[in-house]
């Protein structure tokens, strides 16, 4: 952000940030927007468009008609880098009812719904919970339901977490298992109860697969017509027809059936599974070895 004069106060840079997200994003703000976003006086308002006025003379116009400020044809952003994916992430949360609209800068929502998920089921003292022991590097004492064969019904385990992840659909802790020996994923919902935490197993550090990246590299469906898989390269936002995402090796599963890359190559309409795994061997050998 550039500055004139002294520092401005962070409340002041943040009003100054509302305008210029408004008028890119909405399309327009008026003192109103900065009062109620706020809670600072008419006046206060006044004087924030006028520093912005100051600030960034080209960017913005009064329309007495509409009696609101708008962007100017040759309006630029200064003060923010817009962020497509941060703002369709809060649409979102908002469809979600995980947020409401006083929580964001969005002014005018825009009809917005999303598919629904069944929601898993956390309660919050047992999140709580977990995240002391994250944070305090100390094992705990879980009864867990596992979908093992092995483990039809649910059991007293010890285990040392350490990271949180999510597949988009559920969240799971990273954890040591002391009874299996190894780095896993244990799904937080599936966790029935909780008891004393203890000393810690073996350190995050020693998770190798968390710890360590695999690159894949994906490109259209070779399936697909040549004007598709131009299609599908500005999607991705591909660079010589080719993107590389670099995951940790224990979230390579779940990326494998999240983007259904385990069956792109064999899937007859090539529409459903638009991209495909460039580094396919590689990407196979790592994915057979992980645990999870």
């Amino acid at each position: 952000m550039e500055k004139s004069g002294a520092r401005l106060r962070w409340g002041a840079e943040q009003r100054l940030e509302f305008i210029e997200f408004r008028l890119f994003w909405d399309g327009s703000v008026n003192r109103s927007d900065i009062k109620d976003r706020f809670g600072v006086s008419i006046p206060q308002a006044s004087a924030d468009l006028a520093h912005y006025r100051e600030l960034a003379p080209d960017n913005i116009r009064y329309d007495s008609s509409e009696k609101r400020f708008l962007p100017t044809p040759e309006f630029r952003p200064r003060l923010f880098k817009p962020n497509p994916e941060r703002y369709l992430a809060q649409l979102r949360a908002l469809a979600d009812d995980v947020i409401s609209a006083n929580d964001t800068w969005i002014g005018p929502v825009p009809a917005v719904d999303a598919s629904p998920v069944p929601a898993r089921r956390v309660e919050p003292d047992i999140l709580r919970y977990f995240l002391r022991a994250v944070r305090g590097r100390r094992s705990t004492r879980i009864e867990y339901q596992s979908l093992n064969d092995a483990w039809p019904d649910p059991i007293w385990r010890t285990i040392t977490p350490h990271a949180f992840a999510t597949d988009g659909l559920r969240w799971h802790l990273r954890a040591y298992c002391h009874i299996e020996r190894v780095f896993k994923d244990f799904i937080i919902s599936r966790c029935l109860n909780v008891g004393d935490l203890g000393e810690p197993g073996v350190a995050p550090e020693d998770d190798i697969e968390w710890n360590t990246f695999f690159n894949v590299v994906l490109v259209p469906n070779p399936k697909l017509s040549p004007a598709q898989r131009k299609t599908i390269e500005r999607d991705y936002e591909m660079e010589n027809g080719r993107c590389e995402l670099r995951v940790r090796k224990a979230l390579l599963y779940y990326l494998d059936k999240r983007l259904r890359l385990d069956v792109a190559e064999e899937q007859d309409r090539p529409k459903e599974t638009p991209i495909v795994v460039a580094n396919r061997a590689e990407y196979d050998e790592v994915l057979k070895r992980i645990s999870y």
